[in-house]
């Protein structure tokens, strides 16, 4: 009979003494001796969410080489996403079980184990170890590349990898009022979109910008517009002055230089939200089953070269509300022909990181995964500060049904 008794406490003990390149390789082992598994592997999410990547401690050892990608579209690793519950799928004569590992609602990858039984109990005790794993992942990143290795299904040039350090370390961010998740496609030639993020006691900071050109230019044109706001909004700065900061840093050591933007702050005790728009698309918002545009007031890019006051709008959401903000390159080239609003109203029931990997991939399928332009899409849903009904399962959002 398996043992059973499995305290979150021991698995994480367990990779806290390991060096954090070999935490994989001891779960897995400590993994196989409690639940007598055959076998142990953790699949990773890849960066666009189009696939996961198997990683063992083989293949942790080698640094990622010879991990096996598998497509996300159709699979039973899809539906354990999807729906953040255990599968279990039955084999001969054992069963095979996957179990989503997520923190906060970040997504990170899945627990794959090979068991000779499966009972009610055995189950739960796989859901907490997987859920311990995501505090594991969630830690042990900030001291290795390992994760990236899992995470990158293609190589990236000089301003991916500049692009990519500029993000948020989660694309996802869950509380009780709110529910955050964000992607980015990078064009072939690199365009300059980021995103940004931040959650204070009271307070939602959140950001996304779009820096004109290409390649290195633009990505080091990204990196000054994100400081800029950062060094801004960590001074504890308004939101006028955050977008005065980004357009002075601009003038000052990027002269010519121009990028759009949306900054927000939205306050978690009543759903007020403040926006600066710098010469952005606008945001569509779906409420009551409608998508419409929010027809904010345009200001000058941050970095025009005269005198610019970007004013501060408002938007007062209502519990229920879904935001979604995007760059221009959702719309661009053969990405013109997506009819955003239409997707936005069929993916109203999924959860936000699931509409923006719906999003991203329905933008680079259209392009033959070949974007002229960086694609960014945010989604917030605003669930109301009242809102007692949401709970979560193995760290993951679980829902009411949408107002």
């Amino acid at each position: 009979m398996a043992q059973v008794s499995l305290p979150l406490a021991e698995v994480l003990t367990a990779a806290e003494n390991a060096a954090p390149v070999e935490s994989i390789a001891v779960v897995a082992a400590d993994l196989r001796e409690r639940f007598m598994a055959s076998s142990v592997s953790f699949l990773f999410l890849d960066l666009v969410g189009r696939q996961v990547v198997r990683i063992t401690e083989t293949t942790a050892a080698r640094r990622g080489r010879g991990a096996e990608h598998i497509p996300l579209a159709g699979s039973p690793y899809e539906e354990a996403l999807r729906t953040q519950r255990l599968t279990l799928i039955p084999e001969d004569d054992a069963y095979r079980v996957i179990a989503p590992v997520t923190n906060r609602g970040d997504a990170i990858g899945l627990l794959e184990l090979t068991l000779p039984e499966a009972g009610p109990e055995l189950l739960e005790q796989v859901s907490q170890a997987a859920h311990a794993l995501a505090y594991i992942v969630v830690t042990d990143r900030r001291f290795t590349d390992l994760y990236l290795w899992g995470q990158r299904t293609r190589a990236v040039n000089l301003a991916a990898e500049i692009q990519q350090q500029l993000l948020p370390s989660s694309p996802t961010c869950e509380a009780a009022q709110f529910v955050l998740a964000a992607v980015l496609v990078p064009a072939d030639s690199v365009g300059g979109d980021s995103y940004d993020y931040t959650l204070d006691h009271d307070t939602l900071h959140l950001s996304i910008t779009d820096a004109m050109g290409h390649e290195v230019d633009s990505a080091l044109m990204a990196t000054l517009v994100v400081s800029a706001s950062r060094k801004a909004r960590r001074a504890s700065l308004g939101l006028a002055e955050q977008a005065r900061h980004t357009h002075e840093a601009l003038l000052e050591h990027m002269p010519g230089a121009l990028t759009t933007g949306q900054m927000l702050r939205l306050s978690l005790d009543g759903g007020r939200l403040q926006l600066v728009n710098a010469g952005h698309p606008w945001p569509l918002l779906l409420r009551d089953g409608e998508v419409e545009e929010v027809t904010l007031e345009i200001d000058p890019p941050f970095g025009f070269p005269f005198p610019v006051e970007h004013r501060v709008q408002d938007l007062a959401l209502r519990p229920g509300d879904r935001l979604v903000l995007h760059t221009d390159g959702m719309q661009e080239g053969a990405a013109e022909k997506l009819d955003l609003s239409a997707l936005i109203r069929a993916t109203a029931g999924d959860h936000p990181r699931d509409v923006v990997r719906t999003l991203a991939a329905t933008v680079s399928d259209l392009c033959g995964g070949h974007l002229q332009d960086d694609a960014s899409v945010m989604c917030l849903d605003w669930h109301g500060s009242d809102d007692l009904t949401r709970h979560t399962h193995a760290g993951a959002d679980v829902r009411p049904e949408r107002r």
